[in-house]
């Protein structure tokens, strides 16, 4: 079950990463911070923004976009830029990734990510196509 969570969780976040996150995406997770998604291929776990308000929170949040973007950049073809924010349980993850324009900010479009051939494919324009 996912909780909303504060805008100073998502900030924090931005700063620990050097980014920004699109407006699309932080409005989502500030109603229901992580949680499933299905898409016509699979079902994503969604990562949170690592919540500190309380204990309950903290321990629903631990495997937040920080930790998990951290993990995956120890795959040799994860993208260096990529941030994880959600994955299926096989080590697919979903992605974003910074816009052409500013590499600190990140864009709207969702992208697939391949643990196995390491190949990203755009899956949809911005996060409200998943639901």
């Amino acid at each position: 079950m996912a909780f909303p969570v504060d805008e100073q969780y998502i900030t924090e976040t931005e700063k620990q990463l050097g980014l920004k996150f699109p407006t699309t995406f932080k409005d989502k997770m500030k109603i229901e911070n992580g949680g499933e998604i299905e898409t016509a291929d699979d079902s994503w776990t969604i990562h949170p923004f690592f919540d500190k308000s309380d204990i309950k929170r903290i321990k629903r949040t631990t495997n937040n976009i920080i930790l998990e973007t951290k993990e995956s950049r120890e795959w040799d073809n994860f993208p260096s830029t990529g941030i994880a924010i959600g994955d299926n349980g096989s080590g697919d993850k979903l992605i974003l990734l910074p816009t052409d324009n500013d590499p600190t900010q990140l864009s709207d479009k969702i992208y697939f990510w391949s643990h196995e051939t390491g190949e990203i494919t755009e899956i949809a324009d911005d996060i409200n196509e998943l639901e």
